[in-house]
């Protein structure tokens, strides 16, 4: 039973990066658009495409408009997962179909309880975030630097668990087809993990050296739009691969 279910959370899940997709991308003004500009920036200043207008450089930008949309940073930030988690995930659920038994080649299922517990905590570093985002919004830098720091610290403390699950593992990524789909799939999504923990240190950076502001604080919310989606991304690899795992 579970196992359909955890089938169902990854169409679900397939089917929200293709709309998700196609309306950050609306939002944010197209890939069309983007492709636009990428030729404008060839042909030199003031140069642009047809039917298209494009400020003189050194112009100062509308009022609010620090850089490109959040739409657009949104866009940019779904098409990993889009292209790379999909796939992997399809092909562990053909696999597995297809498998007699699984695990196969008589691998033990993985243990749930420490992974459970760090799950919940990975989850809960999202929260802080609003935090943050509600703190900028009110000109509370400190308060917004804190909330930063719990999030990189519940997120550090998912990777750390992953590295040590690692280690006790009693097999190797080419064990066979199931081994090979968990560690790509986990280590596909602790490295999306480790690059939100970097970005989330460049955004505490900014905002103790004052280059962040409650006007000016664009970074911060795509940053914290990509953490978001990670977290939603781990509770689809959760239910695949852990928690499905004993069901047929």
């Amino acid at each position: 039973m579970l196992f359909w279910v955890a089938l169902a959370t990854f169409v679900l899940f397939v089917g929200l990066l293709v709309r998700a997709n196609l309306v950050l991308v609306g939002r944010g003004g197209g890939a069309g658009s983007h492709r636009h500009v990428g030729l404008a920036d060839r042909r030199g200043p003031g140069v642009t495409a047809p039917g298209r207008h494009r400020p003189e450089l050194g112009r100062a930008r509308p009022a609010g408009r620090s850089g490109p949309s959040i739409g657009w940073w949104g866009w940019w930030g779904h098409q990993p997962p889009r292209r790379r988690f999909a796939p992997l995930l399809g092909a562990y659920f053909y696999v597995r179909a297809t498998s007699a038994s699984w695990p196969q080649g008589g691998i033990e299922a993985p243990e749930l309880r420490t992974i459970s517990i760090f799950t919940v905590l990975l989850l809960s570093s999202s929260a802080p975030l609003f935090v943050a985002e509600r703190a900028m919004a009110r000109g509370h830098l400190g308060r917004a630097q804190v909330a930063m720091a719990v999030t990189f610290v519940l997120g550090a403390a998912f990777l750390a668990n992953q590295a040590r699950e690692y280690h006790g593992l009693g097999f190797g990524i080419d064990e066979n087809a199931y081994a090979s789909l968990f560690y790509l799939v986990t280590g596909l999504h602790g490295l999306h993990v480790l690059v939100g923990l970097l970005i989330n240190l460049v955004v505490q950076a900014k905002l103790w050296t004052g280059r962040l502001s409650a006007e000016r604080h664009r970074m911060m919310l795509a940053s914290n739009l990509y953490w978001h989606f990670v977290d939603a991304v781990w509770v689809v690899v959760f239910t695949s691969l852990y928690l499905s795992v004993g069901w047929r």
